[in-house]
């Protein structure tokens, strides 16, 4: 271990494995280490006694919930505890995983459903004009100003002064915008949580060029495989994904050591870091990388996320029958002041026995009563054989890594996609090498598995 590296990565969840498998690409020499025994931090996917072991502190899970090695039910965030993330099918992730070649290690399967909670009930989230034109969420004269608003959208180009309509998004708010096609408050909410997905409304305020890219995001995943939502979710679980990246990084010379207590963060008398001390034995670096639990001291909280999950025999109910699937509850829904998440999958995508689904609620925390916020999620769910719940605090960094050359990432937030953490990812990647990662790659490298 007394060598030197360019980067030391401490943890092994989805955001250290994905910049140590960029930076190895890179041509970086990266030492990655874990304070346990096995990748994925809290990143990894639990079995169902391991599960049992962690809530009730026994590992004696009910007979009929099936057999323990069939369940994969997923550790994210790093903090704790539980949360599930869906995959843009044309989004940043998935582009990544194109980019670096880590497709080859995994295999993915469409999410059925995506859905929005409106009045107490959950519809189908119309993505196109056409959607529109068939949606109950919206009356007739409604329709006609939505499929307004979505044609312009699907024809907006960037480089096509023509599909501006005279309108420079840079300087007109997405509220101006959206005000232009007259559309209900309603309209509104599902088009700006469900389809842009921001999980607040401060976006209105904004430029609305953003706003206009996340939309089309959605739509041109939705039309990636034709099916019934714009995510993808691998195959047992997003444990898959800190372990592919991590196998990426060893191909390029990264070197992987688990099971490193402590693994103290060394600095010399200008404060810049100088190596990681494990066991005794320092392994020097010129950077490190790490999740906010290792540099505790040079991190603030920033709120509290609350979650909840379930194990059922069934899928959520009113949404077609769906193996799999998101529903978001946005704010004005539910008098709060971010959105709440619902979504699962099942056996279909080998995360379960046969005939049983897990299902998670996520929301920012408002309360200190996660049993009473989760409710309105965790009530559109019906019958549940066993459900869990959780806090976990979020974290971001407040060091200046050009002074003491620490890239520290933020914790995980209550949203089911994976844009944001991409994002996370991304601004690192660039702080550390002064280079924008370029995603403009064939997206036809990645499929989906068949039903």
């Amino acid at each position: 271990m007394d060598e030197t590296y360019d980067v030391i990565v401490l943890g092994t969840g989805l955001k250290e494995c994905i910049l140590s498998g960029l930076l190895s690409v890179d041509g970086l020499k990266v030492l990655h280490m874990d304070r346990n025994d096995y990748y994925g931090g809290e990143s990894t996917s639990l079995n169902l006694v391991q599960l049992w072991k962690h809530f009730k502190g026994n590992d004696k899970p009910p007979e009929q919930l099936g057999t323990s090695r069939e369940y994969n039910v997923d550790m994210i965030p790093k903090a704790c505890k539980f949360n599930l993330f869906f995959m843009m099918a044309n989004g940043s992730l998935v582009r990544i995983l194109i980019h670096t070649g880590v497709t080859k290690y995994l295999n993915f399967k469409a999410v059925d459903g995506s859905y929005v909670y409106k009045k107490k009930k959950i519809y189908k989230v119309p993505a196109t004009d056409v959607e529109a034109l068939k949606s109950p969420l919206m009356g007739l004269f409604e329709k006609r100003r939505a499929r307004k608003f979505f044609i312009y959208v699907q024809d907006y180009d960037e480089n096509d002064p023509k599909s501006h309509e005279k309108l420079d998004l840079n300087k007109v708010t997405a509220k101006e915008l959206i005000s232009k096609y007259g559309l209900e408050d309603d309209t509104i909410d599902f088009i700006g949580h469900a389809l842009a997905l921001h999980n607040e409304d401060s976006y209105l305020a904004q430029p609305a060029l953003n706003f206009v890219k996340r939309m089309k995001l959605y739509a041109e995943s939705l039309a990636r495989f034709q099916g019934g939502s714009p995510y993808i979710y691998p195959l047992y679980g997003l444990g898959e994904l800190p372990q592919a990246f991590a196998r990426l990084s060893a191909v390029y010379g990264g070197t992987y050591m688990l099971n490193k207590p402590e693994c103290k963060v060394e600095f010399d008398g200008d404060g810049k870091v100088i190596g990681v001390t494990s066991e005794g034995e320092t392994a020097k670096c010129n950077k490190v990388v790490c999740d906010p639990s290792y540099l505790s001291d040079k991190v603030k909280k920033v709120g509290k996320v609350a979650r909840a999950v379930c194990v059922m025999s069934h899928p959520i109910p009113d949404t077609n029958d769906s193996h799999s699937a998101q529903v978001i509850l946005p704010q004005k829904q539910l008098g709060r002041k971010s959105d709440m998440y619902v979504f699962c999958c099942s056996y279909a995508h080998n995360v379960a026995p046969k005939g049983k689904y897990i299902a998670f609620v996520s929301a920012e925390a408002e309360t200190d009563n996660p049993e009473q916020e989760l409710k309105p999620g965790v009530d559109l769910l019906g019958s549940v054989d066993e459900i869990f719940y959780d806090t976990y605090d979020r974290y971001v960094p407040t060091n200046d890594h050009q002074a003491d050359n620490c890239f520290i990432s933020a914790s995980y937030d209550s949203t089911t996609h994976f844009e944001t953490t991409v994002i996370d990812v991304m601004e690192i990647y660039t702080k550390i090498t002064g280079k924008v990662l370029d995603l403009s790659v064939d997206l036809s490298a990645a499929s989906a598995a068949e039903e």
